[in-house]
């Protein structure tokens, strides 16, 4: 080889090694990533958000509901009410000792139910409203970075750890690297089969004097059912409130007096 085509090879050999490569992330690592998100949407105290959920489905007209969510995070507690429309008003859901319960007041009945519940029938579940806690419940993977429309995302794939209740085993997540925020969020079940996508386009923060820090929640969620392609819910939180609740907020009797 000639000493030109030996500098040449020399020249290639350098910028391939100068240029920038995206390293898989280690293990911690991912597992920070997960346990900031989880602490970014955490509550020192306790937590009311006002939603809006708009419900489209095959064939059928659109369904509207508003309502609230309350957390008592300390406790790991949730009470789902709604409010709207009149014919939704009193029905409810209430997290008790990692159980789920539902009430419909015009039966006057409470039945247990499963992480794979479709709150009120919709596209959302349980885990939508509630405490994050995918460091806890998940084992991370690397998948590499991706582009998503603007944003560049760490992929991760995760894995559910062993006796843990969650309604999908498998989910990828699409984290803006800048941000930390979730991006977008592929559920799939033990098959491999994909059977929910959910994007989150907005992100809000409001300070939490409990906590003495800031509470970020997604202002807007978009579930998109793969299975029944034509059915999809949107999720709107239009307000949250981060001051105290009622010490006895989180009980079956108190969610039942508010549809007498």
């Amino acid at each position: 080889m000639s000493l030109k085509n030996l500098l040449s090879a020399a020249a290639v050999s350098v910028a391939l090694l100068s240029a920038p490569v995206a390293l898989a992330l280690e293990p911690a690592a991912m597992v920070q990533i997960l346990s900031v998100i989880d602490d970014r949407q955490r509550n020192g105290g306790d937590y009311k958000a006002h939603i809006y959920l708009e419900q489209k489905e095959k064939d059928k007209t659109d369904n509207v509901r508003e309502g609230f969510v309350y957390r008592r995070d300390a406790d790991d507690k949730l009470m789902i009410l709604f409010s709207k429309p009149k014919t939704e008003a009193g029905k409810g859901y209430l997290r008790l000792d990692k159980n789920l319960w539902s009430y419909d007041p015009n039966v006057g009945k409470w039945e247990r139910r499963t992480e794979r519940e479709r709150i009120a029938g919709t596209d959302s579940r349980r885990a939508d409203f509630d405490e994050s806690r995918l460091a806890e419940e998940f084992d991370p993977a690397y998948e590499g970075e991706a582009k998503l429309g603007k944003y560049t995302a760490h992929k991760l794939n995760l894995k559910v750890k062993p006796n843990i209740d969650v309604a999908y085993p498998v989910v990828k997540l699409w984290v803006d690297k800048d941000t930390n925020n979730i991006l977008k969020r592929e559920e799939y079940a033990l098959s491999g089969r994909l059977m929910r996508t959910a994007l989150y386009p907005r992100w809000k923060k409001v300070f939490s004097e409990s906590k003495g820090a800031d509470v970020w929640y997604p202002e807007e969620i978009r579930f998109y059912d793969e299975v029944e392609k034509a059915n999809s819910t949107i999720v709107l939180i239009k307000s949250v409130d981060l001051r105290s609740l009622e010490a006895n907020l989180f009980t079956k009797a108190w969610l039942e007096s508010k549809s007498r």
